[in-house]
């Protein structure tokens, strides 16, 4: 089989990762990237290019970013003049056209963060996390025009355990993303492995976080919050308020025993960290942030804000 004309569209270093896998990989010629616009970041929040347009321009890659590419005709037509043969979408950020997806011989492939048709959406790391799974993976789906439902051309799977977070399973499952486009992806070509029908009665849906999310509530289980507190760990992160001010939570522990004490009571003050009662268990602090503060062990936090077993956290 000749070299591959591919047409690639992400944003996000999880997408470079993958990009940089086709760079490296003989048997595929990279012809054209799309991106997110430019957005403001840091804190003098100045214009900055995404992860995958770096890499794309420091290889002399063609890259365009439009706004809306479902509602832009010109970036179709640029794309389509590249005369790739298949689309290949990580973490782009974007609903594509049909038009679009009609554009390419092999049409689009898509590497998702989960195991399809487990949690299809914007944030399957994160939920499935937050749902406390206990195996997830990354998959290989050809793109059709409703989200996510493509058939799957291949899968990753890995078992996941009680605290790993977010930031961690993003660096994994990338890894695992590019040996599919190194392995599964030549194979769908050159007609070795045809996509599997999703299954739409197991689907899981995976909505985008939303800020309200984060502040943790000590009326819920212990589990259910230290779930929460890894799976949003790459952003928005967690919270609550304590005297008034905002406490990051940045990591957790926690305990299905509980204490005589009731939900939001520091149910023991101990060396691994600050044990808060909850509706059932104990969530424990390990490592917390006060605003305008570096991140902090649990203990430092006693030093600047003392407390007592008994009293009450929020």
């Amino acid at each position: 089989m000749s070299v591959v004309r591919v047409c690639f569209l992400g944003t996000p270093d999880f997408a470079a990762q993958h990009l940089q896998t086709l760079l490296k990989d003989s048997h595929f010629e990279v012809v054209g990237v799309v991106t997110q616009p430019d957005r403001p970041a840091g804190r003098k929040m100045q214009l900055t290019a995404s992860p995958v347009k770096v890499l794309a321009l420091s290889h002399h890659i063609p890259v365009i970013n439009p706004e809306n590419l479902r509602k832009d005709p010109e970036a179709l037509k640029t794309i389509q003049s590249w005369k790739a043969e298949v689309a290949v979408v990580v973490a782009f950020g974007q609903i594509l056209s049909t038009e679009f997806l009609n554009s390419f011989n092999y049409g689009a492939v898509n590497v998702h963060g989960s195991l399809l048709p487990l949690w299809r959406g914007a944030a399957p790391i994160q939920r499935s996390l937050e749902a406390g799974d206990t195996q997830t993976g990354v998959s290989l789906q050809k793109m059709v025009f409703k989200l996510d439902a493509g058939g799957v051309i291949g899968e990753r799977k890995i078992i996941l355990d009680d605290q790993i977070n977010a930031t961690e399973l993003y660096s994994k499952l990338a890894r695992l993303g590019c040996e599919l486009l190194e392995v599964e992806l030549m194979d769908y070509l050159r007609g070795n492995l045809a996509p599997v029908d999703q299954d739409e009665n197991q689907v899981t849906l995976a909505p985008k976080i939303s800020k309200e999310e984060s502040l943790l509530q000590f009326i819920q289980p212990a589990r259910k919050l230290h779930n929460k507190v890894r799976a949003f760990s790459m952003g928005p992160g967690t919270y609550i308020i304590s005297e008034g001010k905002r406490l990051k939570i940045l990591e957790t522990y926690f305990t299905e025993k509980n204490s005589d004490l009731r939900p939001g009571l520091i149910s023991g003050l101990e060396p691994e960290g600050i044990f808060i009662q909850t509706a059932e268990g104990q969530l424990i602090l390990k490592t917390v942030q006060l605003e305008s503060k570096n991140k902090m062990t649990s203990q430092d936090f006693l030093k600047l804000m003392p407390r007592l077993k008994g009293d009450a956290f929020v």
